[in-house]
């Protein structure tokens, strides 16, 4: 029952070759690109808006530095959500329930936060590890936490990320598993687990695209930071 309920996170293979590559370039296929005309399409329309919008949301708080992330993170919050809102799909796989890619794009994105505080400000980042004030004997100590929270950030992203997915996966499994026993022994109960899997199923959705702002928001604030 365990293995049945985890196999849907191995990634598959085809003769022998795996097909995560194509599970991480389907959202790129999907996103429509952006035409000469004067009148676009509603679907080009939509893609400009949300790009205007979400860049104007994260950037908003930056410094004038930041802004030179905008196509890294604007292009990162596509690719979250569309693999996200993908895997939701029947017959689909979620890279982003594997915590390899997850922590893959987490480590090199916040080493690079911290490698641009330590160029440019390098005082003050070194001063986030030790607070103002702070008295003589709570120094080794305080400076032991604030390292250890340091490099506790790309864990905490990767498996923020992976845990939430995979626990909604998990669930709807349960449930349609559930709904589908159910159907001939109690139909009315089979009834109520199904609109509960409708419920979770939309729930699944605003958690896919909840965790993939999130996952980009906490970068851009460890990038103020470093700013």
């Amino acid at each position: 029952m365990i293995l049945n309920l985890f196999s849907q996170f191995a990634s598959p293979n085809l003769f022998g070759l795996p097909l995560i590559f194509i599970a991480l370039l389907a959202p790129w296929f999907l996103f429509p690109t952006p035409c000469n005309r004067w009148l676009a399409n509603r679907v080009v329309t939509i893609q400009t808006w949300f790009v205007k919008t979400f860049t104007k949301q994260i950037f908003s708080p930056l410094n004038t530095p930041g802004h030179k992330w905008a196509l890294i993170l604007t292009s990162l919050m596509v690719f979250l959500l569309g693999m996200n809102l993908l895997g939701l799909l029947p017959y689909t796989f979620t890279p982003t329930t594997q915590l390899s890619l997850n922590l893959g794009l987490a480590i090199p994105l916040w080493l690079a936060t911290v490698a641009i505080g330590f160029r440019n400000q390098l005082t003050a980042s070194l001063g986030h590890f030790l607070p103002e004030g702070t008295p003589t004997p709570l120094i080794p100590i305080l400076i032991i936490i604030e390292t250890i929270s340091l490099f506790i950030r790309p864990l905490a992203l990767g498996v923020r990320l992976t845990a939430n997915l995979t626990a909604g996966h998990l669930l709807i499994q349960l449930i349609s598993s559930a709904t589908l026993a159910l159907l001939f022994s109690s139909p009315i109960v089979s009834t109520l687990t199904f609109i509960t899997l409708i419920l979770l199923t939309m729930l699944e959705i605003a958690v896919a695209m909840i965790q993939a702002y999130v996952f980009v928001l906490l970068l851009s604030l460890y990038l103020q930071e470093n700013t």
